[in-house]
């Protein structure tokens, strides 16, 4: 397990870059329970990584940093993203995840397995409400809202060219929200339910140049895609929409 600075969370000055808010987010101790239950598994690990070097930190955003098209995801696995170091990656929700993308012309690669393996995305970038792995992948809502200015400030970095998010799951929906109607967006009175396919056009304003398409897509949790609830193909077409609204090109 690699070694932490003991910092906490991000105050003062917000970062200038996405570098910048990434090298600051990978030492956050903010959230003990989180930080326990994180460093925990690096230090057990699962019996089929016993000899790698688990990650046990937050786990940054993944993605360039004039991506067009963001995905929220919910936080990541324990042997997961929590290993690797990289959202979605090592894990069966990221073997659905990026092969979408791959489909969708979104990913340079239809697999992602650990940093360095050439993996690259498009246009594209990934993130989540909760970086640090919870305990049954079920995060509180303290640790939610505590984890809230990480995402704040990424969508402030990300604004000047993102014009479309695909959010995977209920909860990343719930999380999303009111960070981006505190950002400056407009939320549409009801307020829009999650549900797969949803889309939802929030206009511009004063503070926001451009609209945001906003969609739902089921979160590719193993008990979605086992059950044949959600499939590659579900979450594919999803992000091909995505990826129109957000004017990215597309293959064929």
């Amino acid at each position: 397990m690699k070694p932490t600075s003991g910092k906490g969370p991000l105050h003062g000055t917000p970062p200038a870059t996405l570098a910048e808010l990434d090298d600051a987010l990978v030492d956050c101790h903010a959230c003990p329970r989180l930080v326990a239950w994180r460093e925990q598994v690096a230090r057990e690990k699962r019996a089929a990584f016993r000899d790698e070097e688990y990650w046990g930190r937050p786990v940054p955003g993944f993605g360039p940093a004039d991506a067009s098209l963001l995905i929220v995801g919910l936080a990541p696995a324990a042997h997961g993203g929590n290993r690797t170091g990289r959202m979605f990656t090592g894990d069966r929700s990221g073997d659905v995840l990026y092969a979408a993308l791959y489909d969708a012309g979104l990913g340079s690669q239809p697999t992602a397995t650990h940093i360095g393996d050439g993996l690259e995305l498009f246009g594209t970038r990934i993130t989540s409400p909760v970086h640090c792995a919870p305990p049954a992948n079920r995060p509180t809502v303290v640790e939610r809202d505590t984890c809230r200015h990480w995402l704040e400030q990424e969508l402030d970095l990300l604004s000047p060219t993102l014009r479309s998010v695909v959010v995977l799951g209920g909860f990343g929906w719930q999380a999303l929200l009111p960070v981006l109607s505190a950002a400056g967006w407009t939320i549409p009175v009801p307020r829009p339910k999650f549900g797969h396919g949803a889309h939802v056009l929030l206009a511009a304003t004063e503070a926001r140049e451009h609209p945001l398409h906003l969609f739902g897509c089921y979160h590719v949790s193993q008990q979605n895609t086992f059950t044949g609830r959600l499939t590659k193909e579900m979450v594919t077409e999803v992000l091909r929409d995505a990826a129109r609204a957000a004017s990215l090109p597309l293959p064929g």
